[in-house]
Parts: structure tokens; sequence; C-alpha cells
């Protein structure tokens, strides 16, 4: 008898798991197929320029994705910030548009967005053997792959509006959520092919050096130098980078253009030509298919220092990153210490 409720028990379990992502599936495929609000596209219109750049299969996909994005994630406001229409559709356009062109699951582990009016301060807690220490930073974000992710909002809105000057806060935060989906911050995030990885490793391992000698030299860089500081934090600005500055990445660094268009299977010089074109403007500017697959890391290394760096690993370790903040390992399950709530 017991045995008998025993596998019972299992079977239920199993056919929760396999029932579970169809369920998923159809949840989803209804919340797109609902009408997009009116108020929602004025938002996007006023204060989102590269929507307008998008051409129109991509306007709908953004609009549809930004439609299941806001029924899955949970946005809180602290110190008296209100969650409104604009804070939440800017946050999740913003976000989705990284996920344009491609299958996603939508940034699965990632459940909350706390955002703050402006600049907040945060706590560190470190250990080192049985010396804790304790101090406080001044963040624009916060990306936690225990599913949460913290934003400022006026760095958020200002880089919805501004899509000039490389910086956009939420592109920032939301490619680490991308890059912590094997459950490592280590400027390795899923690729599509097990081919992908020997390239995405050499070429990404001697730009981020390249940036450091430049950030030692004190040269000028179209990356934020802050990309300088390690792995995770790379792989975000370069990000930031490819969206916001496009065309003088392409031009200045064309390999590590050619991986993020292959990473994210879109070109974003094409939305800015069509943005420019249609404002006249002669500025000239400019789903998961597993889990990663393990290179072996003497071959990696063979190829660049830093490769290994920029490859998956077996084994993932849970991490906070996040803006102006230099990457911390942290136990499993640890969410974000606030000063003020």
């Amino acid at each position: 008898m017991e045995f008998l409720i025993f596998a019972i028990g299992c079977l239920v379990v199993a056919l929760f798991f396999l029932v579970k992502p169809w369920f998923i599936k159809h949840k989803r495929q209804k919340i797109r197929q609902q009408p997009f609000p009116q108020k929602w596209l004025a938002i996007l219109q006023k204060h989102f320029p590269l929507y307008r750049g998008l051409p129109a299969a991509l306007q709908k996909e953004l609009r549809e994705k930004i439609q299941v994005f806001l029924a899955e994630k949970n946005f809180v406001g602290r110190q008296g910030q209100e969650v409104t229409d604009e804070v939440r559709v800017l946050t999740a356009a913003q976000a989705c548009l990284l996920l344009l062109n491609r299958k996603t699951n939508y940034f699965p582990k990632l459940s909350t967005i706390y955002i703050y009016p402006t600049a907040y301060m945060a706590r560190r807690v470190s250990q080192s053997g049985h010396l804790v220490s304790e101090s406080t930073q001044t963040n624009l974000g916060e990306s936690w792959s225990s599913g949460e992710l913290v934003l400022a909002w006026d760095a958020a809105v200002h880089g919805a509006k501004n899509t000039y000057d490389g910086r956009n806060v939420v592109f920032h935060e939301f490619a680490h959520q991308l890059d912590q989906e094997d459950g490592a911050a280590d400027g390795a995030p899923i690729l599509a092919e097990f081919s992908a990885y020997a390239s995405w490793a050499r070429v990404l391992g001697e730009e981020y050096e390249r940036l450091i000698r430049k950030k030692k030299k004190h040269r000028k860089t179209v990356m934020n130098k802050y990309g300088a500081t390690n792995p995770a934090e790379f792989f975000a600005v370069a990000g930031e980078t490819f969206f916001e500055k496009p065309r003088q990445l392409e031009k200045r660094h064309p390999e590590l253009y050619a991986e993020l268009k292959s990473y994210y299977a879109t070109d974003p010089i094409t939305w800015y030509d069509r943005l420019h074109a249609s404002k006249g403007d002669a500025q000239g500017r400019g789903t998961v298919l597993g889990r990663g697959t393990v290179l072996d890391n003497l071959t990696i290394s063979a190829l660049h220092p830093h490769a290994t760096a920029f490859v998956q690993r077996p084994q993932a370790v849970d991490a906070k990153v996040s803006e102006h903040v230099h990457l911390s390992n942290l136990p499993v399950g640890q969410s974000p210490l606030f000063l003020q709530q």
C-alpha cells in the first residue's frame, strides 16, 4: 500500500513537470494575443525612441514580450517611488529589447524588480575567514540570480530617452540576468551552439584585456571603462554599447560586435538607420536550447589568457552584480540587503 501511494505521488509529480511547460506556453500565448493598451503604446512612442526605429514586425514582438513580462514580474517601489504604468512599461520595454528575435523564457530566475527614485545606498557584507566586514555603496542598479533586480528610476528613464550615450542601467542589469541564467555571473551567457563558445571566449577575452589596458593608460574608449572590472561587468557594458552605440562599436571592435550580433540575433545599426531616416536625422550615430556546454579549459586558455572567464562552467555560483559595485559571490538564496526600505 505504501509503495502504491509512493508510486502515485511520483506519477503526480512527473505529470506536473510534464504539463507545466505546456501550461506556461499556453498562458503566454493568450497574453500575447490580448490587445496592447493604447496608454502603454503612447508611453513607448513618447519616451522610448528606439521603439520607433524597430521594423513593424519587431515592434509587434516587443509589445507582446512586454505584455508577458509585465504579467509575470512583480514591481515594488522603494523610498516612496510609485510604480506607475510608465515605470512598468519602460522597464519592460528596455529589458525585452534584449530578447527580440530569440526564443526566450523571459528572465526565468527573476521574480521581483525593486524601483528606487534615484541612486540608493546598499549594504554589502563580506567574509574572509572568521572576519566579517560591512560596507555601504551608492548604486544605480543590481542584479541577483536569486530572483531580485534593483533599479534607480531616474537612471532607468534617462536610459530609455537617451539612446546615444552608451549608458543604460536597464540594459546593463538585464544583461546580467542573461549571464546569470546558468547560475554564474562570468561573462558567459548560454549560447545557442557548442561551437560558438571557442570564438566567444577568444574575442571577449581579448577585448576584455584590451579595455583593461586602455583603462590603465587613461585612453579614450567606446565602452564604459567600468567594463574592465571583471568579465561579468564587461559583458553587461558591451551590451549597453551594442544597443546604444552600435556603429561606433562595429567600427572599432568588429569582432566583438559580430559576437554580440550573433548572440542577440539582431543588428541595432539598422534600427538607428531607420530612426534617423524617419526623423530626417543626418547624425548617423550611431529558448534557451539547454544549459551551457562546458569546453575544456585547457583548450580555451590556449586561445587567450582571459578566455576561460567567458566560458560556461560546470558548477554555477550564485552571484550579485551591480552597477558601480564589484562582483561578489554569495551563498545561494541570499537576498540583497538595503539600508533604506
